[in-house]
């Protein structure tokens, strides 16, 4: 099964496309906002995801609606590839320590959006990216992927580090919850 996805989003603050392969492959991301694509490209990695993603947004205004409409469309480009979810594993959590931080994420693909974020961020900027959005971009990811998402940076000083951890460990998350392990949906439902 062909686990791919292609989503475009035109509005009048960002143009975004999103070609998706859950099946892996090269990963190239271009924001504008060097530091996202640093994580985009650490997520995708970790994941064993196949990512081309170009952002343009309205950066002369701020990187908000550029990272929330690039959680969005990433979102809505994980659901279609999902499919019905038929076989997924469904669940996934990891920890991942970076330097002095360390960060935890755990993830159900339920269909039931849902999102807790408990990260603080010590500075509020890492470069040109403003460290409030990394809860933004979750949120986005989260409602339009259909994903019960819980991330908690359980500790750390560095905001850089601590929002790496959680990109990183939402990317390993995401590789044992996309990974088909039988034929059946992974629900005492029947569908997910």
């Amino acid at each position: 099964m062909a686990r791919i996805s292609n989503i475009s989003r035109e509005t009048k603050e960002t143009s975004i496309q999103v070609r998706l392969n859950l099946g892996g492959g090269e990963v190239r991301v271009d924001t504008g906002i060097g530091f996202l694509d640093h994580m985009l490209h650490a997520m995708a990695f970790y994941a064993g995801f196949g990512l081309d993603l170009t952002a343009r947004g309205d950066l002369n205004v701020d990187g908000h609606h550029t990272v929330e409409d690039t959680g969005i469309v990433l979102g809505q480009a994980i659901r279609e590839a999902l499919g019905d979810k038929r076989g997924i594993r469904r669940f996934g959590s990891a920890y991942v320590p970076m330097d002095e931080a360390l960060a935890f994420t755990s993830l159900d693909f339920s269909g039931r959006a849902f999102l807790v974020f408990d990260a603080d961020m010590p500075q509020e900027r890492i470069g040109d990216y403003d460290s409030c959005l990394t809860e933004e971009f979750m949120r986005a990811l989260a409602f339009n992927g259909g994903i019960t998402l819980h991330q908690r940076g359980v500790y750390g000083k560095n905001a850089h580090h601590i929002t790496e951890a959680l990109f990183k460990s939402l990317g390993l998350a995401m590789k044992d919850a996309v990974r088909v392990e039988g034929q059946e949906v992974t629900s005492t439902k029947g569908v997910l």
